[in-house]
Formats: C-alpha cells, structure tokens, sequence
C-alpha cells in the first residue's frame, strides 16, 4: 500500500489508516492525520526530510519516518 512518503510535490492524497503503533500513532493523530483526511504535499526539504504538508487548512512539517507511517489512497494531482 502507498504511503505518505511516496506521495509528490504537487500531489493530495486521502489518508487510508495508519500503522504506526504507541506514542508514534498517537502524535499522528494528535496532528490532524486521520482516516480520510485529505493531505496535500506543499514541499520537500533539500535533502528530503522533512515534508511539508497542507492538512486541514494549517501546515505540516513531519519527517519522512513519520509520514511512511501513514497509508494513503486516491492520489490526485493538485490541492483537493
């Protein structure tokens, strides 16, 4: 299954589940990232870490370990 990590610059995704375990997945969802929210990718730093992410209406910074945590599905392109 894809995850966040895969996800492009310039792409949305719908976030599908999570699989994350503990404190891991409870900071996941503390920020905004829960099943079926729609995510876009803003940015990815230089050297690849972190990704910047619009969730919600408010930006993101999480780190590529964090976002391979997260499973997505109905990758479009452009902000849903």
């Amino acid at each position: 299954m894809a995850t966040l990590k895969d996800v492009r610059v310039g792409e949305s995704a719908a976030v599908s589940g999570l699989t994350g375990v503990g404190a891991l997945r409870r900071r996941i969802m503390d920020m905004g990232l829960t099943k079926g929210t729609r995510v876009y990718v803003r940015k990815v730093a230089p050297l690849g870490d972190p990704i910047e992410l619009t969730v919600r209406g408010y930006e993101l910074s999480i780190r590529k370990d964090e976002a391979a945590s997260v499973e997505v599905a109905d990758v479009r392109r452009g902000e849903a």
